[in-house]
C-alpha cells in the first residue's frame, strides 16, 4: 500500500521556507513550492507535496494552496499565520511560522532540495521569483504560451527535457505511482 504524507509535507515545506527565507509572501511561496515539486519530480518521478499547478499570468499557482490561502484548514492555521505587511504602496501577505519545522516525513533528497532553494532565494523578493519560474524551468512557459494556456494545468513531465537520458525511466516511475494511487482511490470508493 502506498502511504503518502502530502498534507504534512506541504505544511512543513511552508514552515521550512518561512523559517529559512525572508519576505515570504504568497507569490514567493508559490514559486518555492513549484521549484521544489518540479525539481524533485525531475529527479525522481514524483513531487514532494502532491500539489497540482496551473499557469497564471504571474507564473505557476498551486491550486490547493491558493484556495486555502484566505481560510486555512485547522491543521494549517494552527502552525502558520498569514499577516498583512505594508510594503510601499501595497500590502503583502507574509507567511509567519507559529511552529517548528518537522522533517520526519521528508527524504534526504527532499530536505536537500528545500535547503538549496532556501539558500538560493533567501533574500529574493517576489518580482525576481517571477522571472525565475518563467525562465528557469520552462514548464510554465510551455503551458502559458503568451496567455493561450491561461489557467492550464502544468504537467510535471514538462520538467524533464526531451533529451534527458533518464526521461523514460522517470516517466515510467511516475506512471506506476499514479496507477497505484488510482487503484487505492478506487478501492476506497468501492468500500464506501
Amino acid at each position: 500500500m502506498l502511504v503518502t504524507h502530502d498534507r504534512e509535507k506541504l505544511i512543513n515545506a511552508i514552515l521550512f521556507f518561512a523559517h529559512n527565507t525572508c519576505c515570504l509572501g504568497k507569490i514567493k511561496l508559490f514559486k518555492l513550492l513549484y521549484l521544489l515539486d518540479f525539481e524533485h519530480f525531475r529527479q525522481t518521478g514524483r513531487s514532494v507535496t502532491g500539489l497540482d499547478y496551473q499557469a497564471w499570468e504571474l507564473g505557476p499557482v498551486p491550486l490547493d494552496v491558493m484556495e486555502e490561502w484566505d481560510q486555512p484548514e485547522p491543521d494549517w492555521a494552527a502552525v502558520i499565520d498569514i499577516e498583512p505587511e505594508r510594503v510601499f504602496d501595497y500590502v503583502r501577505q507574509t507567511v509567519v511560522p507559529r511552529a517548528d519545522f518537522d522533517d520526519s516525513h521528508f527524504t534526504k533528497r527532499e530536505l536537500r532540495i528545500m535547503a538549496e532553494l532556501a539558500a538560493r532565494y533567501r533574500d529574493t523578493y517576489s518580482p525576481t521569483m517571477i522571472d525565475v519560474t518563467h525562465a528557469e524551468n520552462g514548464a510554465w512557459a510551455k503551458v502559458w504560451r503568451d496567455g493561450l494556456g491561461n489557467f492550464g494545468a502544468i504537467p510535471y513531465e514538462l520538467s524533464l527535457p526531451e533529451d534527458e537520458p533518464s526521461r523514460q525511466a522517470i516517466l515510467g516511475i511516475a506512471e506506476e505511482r499514479e496507477a497505484i494511487r488510482e487503484a487505492q482511490r478506487s478501492a476506497r470508493s468501492d468500500a464506501l
